[in-house]
């Protein structure tokens, strides 16, 4: 069947909905500290945490979605992502708290399986434009979750957004049960000759490995900056709440609706030049960043433009990568967003050293040299693809 224009709009919003469960911690560290007698940057230990437990759950269940029906699937670890939240609301200790935390991730990976599943069900025309709208209400999820956990983290507790967001995927469960598609799985094997499976797409496909790496950097430095910016904030000159914190991921939403343009360009001739005008971007963002001092407004303005630079850089790579082998999405995706989640939580650990060692200056420095690294691995590879 042929996705329609109200399919991929509900898609859309499922998943912005549960991809928000990852990011909802950022904003309540400080929160968190307070109540258990923590330090920020100690406390903080939750942000990489739960990243870690998603890039877990992409390895060991999103292969699950080319061997078994997809819907059920999404649907189980919905209801098991409900457990997870509840657990964190309840928890007692910083270590149950943290359990939660890897858990939540590990059950988060919903849109993972969504993605896929869209594109199999559209046409290769229309596939980099499902794609940018899906990605787009994935981002504004992400983006939109800090606002609404740094607000109900300030009036009501950070214990109260995990309860709101069980809630949410409570409703999400009954919707996706109604209105999901059924889809035919496409690998007959075990899975331990499903995720072998796996190591001969890597060895055999230069496109997903230059995309997983590239995307393993820009996502290092997004979720470095996400992290490390609560601290920032949080300290003089700016001394913020957190949900005055919460309220800077509004400024990140005008990036996510940069993805459905990002999709259609990225099924052009050359989709590789996106990449470049994304790292672009996000060293311009860095600068902004770095020069803020006591002017906001640069900072508002690098959020903008590191949302938008991570647009084109991850909407680009994801597109291509569905382009390569199309009856193993579920594998390629798994590889692709295992790598790139990984470094979301390497990010999230080397931003909080970065800011113990020389706060908000060196991880400005620091951010900007792996950027210069990632760009250095975009041009090995024009070379190697002569694209």
């Amino acid at each position: 069947m042929e996705l329609k224009r109200s399919d991929v709009l509900l898609m859309a919003f499922c998943t912005g909905l549960i991809v928000a469960n990852i990011y909802y911690c950022q904003p309540l560290v400080i929160l968190v500290a307070r109540e258990f007698n923590l330090t920020e940057s100690y406390a903080g230990r939750i942000t990489y945490l739960t990243q870690a437990g998603y890039a877990l759950g992409l390895f060991l269940i999103v292969p699950l979605g080319d061997m078994f029906e997809r819907r059920r699937q999404i649907l189980l670890i919905t209801a098991i992502a409900i457990a997870a939240l509840l657990l964190a609301a309840l928890a007692h200790t910083f270590l149950l708290l943290q359990v939660a935390c890897v858990l939540i991730g590990a059950s988060s990976i919903i849109p993972q399986l969504i993605l896929p599943m869209a594109a199999n069900l559209s046409s290769d025309e229309k596939r980099g434009q499902t794609i940018g709208v899906i990605m787009s209400g994935l981002l504004i999820g992400i983006l939109a979750s800090r606002a609404l956990s740094g607000s109900v983290g300030y009036l009501w507790g950070w214990r109260t957004m995990y309860f709101i967001a069980a809630g949410i995927c409570s409703l999400l469960l009954l919707l996706m049960a109604k209105r999901f598609p059924q889809s035919r799985p496409a690998f007959n094997g075990s899975y331990k000759a499903l995720m072998l499976s796996m190591w001969h797409y890597i060895k055999t496909q230069p496109v997903l490995r230059e995309a997983s790496i590239i995307n393993f950097l820009a996502f290092a430095i997004l979720s470095g900056f996400w992290t490390t910016m609560v601290l920032f904030l949080a300290n003089p000159p700016f001394g913020f709440q957190s949900l005055q914190i919460g309220l800077f991921g509004i400024a990140g939403a005008a990036g996510a609706m940069a993805a459905p343009l990002v999709g259609k360009l990225s099924t052009g001739k050359n989709p590789r030049k996106n990449l470049l005008t994304g790292l672009i971007l996000q060293l311009i963002s860095i600068a902004a960043f770095y020069f803020t001092g006591s002017h906001l407004y640069l900072f508002v303005a690098g959020i903008i433009l590191i949302d938008i630079g991570q647009q084109a850089i991850h909407v680009t790579n994801q597109t291509r990568i569905y382009a390569l082998v199309p009856e193993a999405r579920n594998r390629l995706n798994t590889i692709f967003m295992s790598v790139s989640f990984v470094g979301a939580s390497v990010g999230s650990a080397f931003g909080l050293w970065l800011w113990e060692k020389g706060q908000w200056p060196l991880f400005c420095l620091g951010t900007a040299l792996v950027v210069g690294l990632n760009i250095l691995i975009y041009n090995f590879y024009s070379h190697k693809l002569k694209t």
